[in-house]
């Protein structure tokens, strides 16, 4: 934290991505910002903040751009990317395999061929995340596996930030604490 100020990380899932029943964690696929009236309401809830860093995906530039029609150029940060699924990109759901049956921590450690587990994606949005953290309330539109890392990174275990659900257009919130950790303060909220 510069100069001891407080920071709120608001962390906002992209609107529904139009991935067509594909697994798209990093393959840039567009935003369904077509549900006006939840943005308008996300947006009355949130106001301005101090602050705005968006991952690169296409999806969250738009959601972002709804969100706040007047940022001229969103702030990006390509560490927020959402998990690299590596060899399961593109591919329909129902051809991905169950790892259901994995305990929480194999589940976190696993990878996909030539992708990224979730550990990786935590140890990757921990530094994006705390570059962020500088004071005031700064807002992150990015991924579900975003807001998981971050749960992660205040629980202290990969593992424990998988056991939430992040919905599209979610608002998940975090405080920067003094020695460094974080606090919650709310997950996977939506106006209404």
């Amino acid at each position: 934290m510069k100069g001891g100020a407080a920071t709120e990380l608001i962390l906002i899932r992209h609107a529904p991505a139009l991935s067509q029943g594909k697994l798209c964690g990093r393959t840039d696929v567009p935003a369904d910002c077509g549900d006006v009236e939840r943005i308008e309401a996300t947006r009355a809830a949130l106001g301005t903040p101090d602050r705005i860093v968006v991952s690169p995906a296409l999806r969250c530039r738009q959601t972002a751009a709804a969100l706040w029609p007047d940022l001229a150029e969103p702030e990006l940060d390509a560490a927020l990317w959402e998990q690299d699924f590596g060899d399961w990109e593109g591919r329909p759901y129902a051809e991905l395999p169950d790892l259901g049956p994995l305990p929480p921590a194999e589940l976190a450690d696993h990878r996909p061929p030539r992708g990224e587990s979730f550990a990786d994606l935590c140890a990757r949005v921990a530094p994006a995340l705390r570059r962020a953290a500088c004071g005031g309330r700064v807002a992150v539109v990015a991924h579900a596996g975003t807001a998981r890392a971050a749960l992660a990174l205040a629980l202290g275990n990969p593992a424990q930030g998988l056991a939430f659900e992040i919905a599209p257009l979610s608002v998940t919130r975090l405080r920067l604490l003094e020695g460094g950790g974080w606090s919650v303060i709310g997950v996977n909220w939506v106006p209404g």
